[in-house]
């Protein structure tokens, strides 16, 4: 198949989802054609399989602000026609589907019909779709697709729940690549950070309020009390300074390192003992996935698509949203005891083994087939 794939090239997770379904469709033999502004942060390597097309906005005074849908809608149009796409798939609603839903309807003037598939992602339903702003065209959008997926059950119900939705909607889980997230052997690593033999405690987010980052570090504080520890804070946003300035309330600071942006964090979390997710909302928990992957048990709140992941009592615990001191509690009951620590370990990897890419992609591979036949019966 020829896929054409749309996305934000960001570090966030639709994004980071879209970019290695694409490489990995590549590796099958598909032709990837991904669509958007910049290259995508972990689009890394060169395929025969990939090709990057960036959407160029007009800079034109007369815009106060750049009309990337229209750019975006033609740049699509552009790559069907002289790509021959086979299908176009569109990561995170706003305002991918309503650009893929405009170039679909330019490229009927051209005698060309091109299915489309929008995965719907979290925020782009939970958050900015419900604004009134938004929610018409959202749900028009979705309405208007030739297929739609979403990440978790729980997403699906929320869509369901805040959009007058007629289409039938797929639940595909996020995936992970166990090839790359898998513990690596970083022992000089650990011994830089925790030189005495401290416990390593992880977050990897963007840092907004939604991830409820000064949560993490007054868990840590109280972990910090009973069990010498360790704090890597990884990612970056508008909530850091904020933190930065709870660690030395707190008398933390030593302690705790904020690492920006990382690449490579699955050779982070390849030291960690534990990682941190306190969200006040997530439609899967990609971060905490790719943590069990590398052996990390996982301490969470216990809202949206996170049951679905976390197994309470097996491979982490969840708590209520801002109970900082029961996570703290669970968080030393884990650390405590090493066998206790070993167990969660093995049976973290265990739970992500689910997830394996080789087990989601053909989901994906089995709906575009599903989606392209429907389409030729209703063209």
């Amino acid at each position: 198949m020829k896929i054409g794939i749309v996305c934000y090239p960001t570090f966030g997770g639709s994004g980071v989802v879209a970019t290695e379904l694409g490489k990995a469709l590549a590796d099958k033999g598909h032709q990837v054609h991904f669509i958007t502004y910049n290259q995508p942060a972990r689009l890394d390597f060169f395929s025969e399989n990939l090709f990057y097309h960036e959407v160029a906005v007009s800079k034109y005074p007369l815009f106060d602000y750049a009309p990337y849908e229209i750019a975006l809608a033609s740049k699509m149009v552009d790559v069907v026609r002289f790509e021959n796409l086979d299908l176009l798939h569109v990561h995170y609603a706003i305002p991918h589907a309503s650009a893929a839903y405009m170039a679909q309807q330019i490229l009927k003037t051209y005698g060309v019909h091109i299915p489309f598939v929008t995965t719907l992602h979290g925020t782009d339903i939970t958050l900015v779709g419900k604004d009134r702003t938004y929610k018409p065209v959202v749900t028009f959008s979705i309405n208007k697709s030739d297929g739609v997926t979403a990440v978790s059950a729980h997403l699906k119900a929320d869509t369901l729940k805040f959009f007058d939705v007629e289409n039938e909607i797929r639940v595909i889980p996020n995936f992970i690549d166990l090839k790359r997230f898998s513990k690596k052997a970083k022992d000089h690593f650990k011994k830089a950070i925790a030189p005495f033999e401290e416990k390593i405690l992880v977050h990897t987010s963007n840092f907004r309020k939604v991830k409820r980052t000064e949560d993490v570090i007054k868990l840590f504080a109280i972990v910090n009390k009973q069990i010498s520890a360790k704090l890597l804070m990884v990612g970056d946003g508008p909530e850091r300074s904020m933190c930065e300035e709870l660690c030395r309330d707190l008398g933390v600071t030593e302690n705790v390192r904020f690492l920006g942006k990382q690449e490579a964090v699955e050779e982070i979390l390849s030291v960690a003992d534990l990682f941190l997710m306190p969200s006040e909302s997530e439609s899967f928990g990609l971060a905490a996935l790719e943590a069990m992957a590398c052996k990390v048990p996982v301490i969470s709140s216990n809202t949206g698509g996170i049951p679905e992941l976390n197994v309470d009592g097996l491979t982490g615990f969840m708590t209520n949203v801002g109970d900082v001191q029961a996570m703290a509690e669970k968080a030393i009951y884990i650390l405590q005891d090493e066998d206790r620590l070993k167990e969660f370990k093995e049976n973290a990897l265990t739970r992500a083994k689910e997830f394996d890419l080789s087990l989601i992609l053909p989901l994906y591979e089995n709906y575009y087939r599903e989606v392209i036949e429907r389409s030729k019966i209703s063209a």
